[in-house]
């Protein structure tokens, strides 16, 4: 069986088992005639899908989390890649922030969102700034852990001929280290999604978050279970964008060699 043909069967067996799963989810729901307000079938969450959009009133909440999301996860790569190369390449640096860096990782982003949206205001930069601290360490681990994989013996090849510790990074040990590195970004993308909403839960004036909560409030599950599909697709489009990217940027990894790597 050639690659493509056992990739089609793979994805024609994912298929098979979501729709599987939602077939027996409305049977269940109707054979034991489950309430709405416990369980909604899955024709109910579709109907609640579509007209929160035709009535335009998830748009403005999707707006606001999908800046936070975004923004969160460009700051939270941006300071994860930089920082994870000063520490991996210094190791006095390492040795002096790390433990502090993990203490900070370890304490529940739940616990400390009340203090960002004192200090940041219920706005879109509250929401911002954790969804960037959840997004910082996998990337921050990731970096570190891809630069100390580093071969040795090709260090000390571009030592010998005369490279300097800037054409060393570049053209050794960040190429060495992408496999890695997305790898932590693949975490990342989706963990911005989850610090995006924990944010919007503390307090917020818009979001998909802030709207689950109303929802919750009104005792309209149907269209929780609604938005919760929402931030599905938001982290499965920004997961996919990731893995696109890397496909790109480590093009020399031979993806043939595992068919259900896409």
């Amino acid at each position: 069986m050639s690659t493509s043909a056992f990739i089609s069967g793979h994805r024609l067996q994912s298929l098979a088992l979501i729709v599987g799963v939602i077939g027996t989810w409305e049977l269940s729901c109707r054979f034991f005639d489950i309430p709405p307000l416990i369980l909604p079938a899955p024709h109910a969450i579709a109907a609640r899908f579509v007209t929160l959009i035709t009535s335009a009133t998830i748009w403005p909440h999707l707006l606001a989390t999908l800046t936070a999301v975004l923004s969160g996860f460009a700051a939270g790569v941006a300071a994860g890649l930089v920082f994870g190369a000063l520490i991996s390449l210094a190791p006095a640096v390492e040795r002096l922030l790390y433990p502090y860096v993990v203490g900070l990782q370890t304490v529940p982003k739940i616990a400390i969102a009340p203090l960002f949206i004192i200090w940041f205001g219920y706005g879109v930069a509250s929401k911002i700034v954790i969804t960037a601290l959840v997004c910082f360490f996998p990337v921050l681990v990731s970096v570190m852990a891809g630069f100390h994989s580093t071969d040795r013996d090709q260090l000390d090849m571009m030592k010998a001929f005369g490279a300097t510790p800037w054409q060393t990074l570049l053209r050794l040990r960040l190429p060495s280290a992408l496999v890695i590195i997305f790898s932590g970004l693949e975490i990342a993308a989706v963990m911005a999604v989850i610090g995006a909403i924990v944010g919007e839960f503390v307090g917020a004036q818009q979001g998909l978050g802030y709207l689950i909560t109303a929802l919750n409030f009104s005792l309209d599950v149907p269209g929780v279970f609604a938005v919760l599909i929402f931030l599905s697709l938001i982290g499965i489009v920004l997961h996919g964008l990731v893995r696109a990217c890397s496909r790109r940027f480590v093009f020399w990894i031979r993806r043939e060699q595992n068919p259900l790597v896409p």
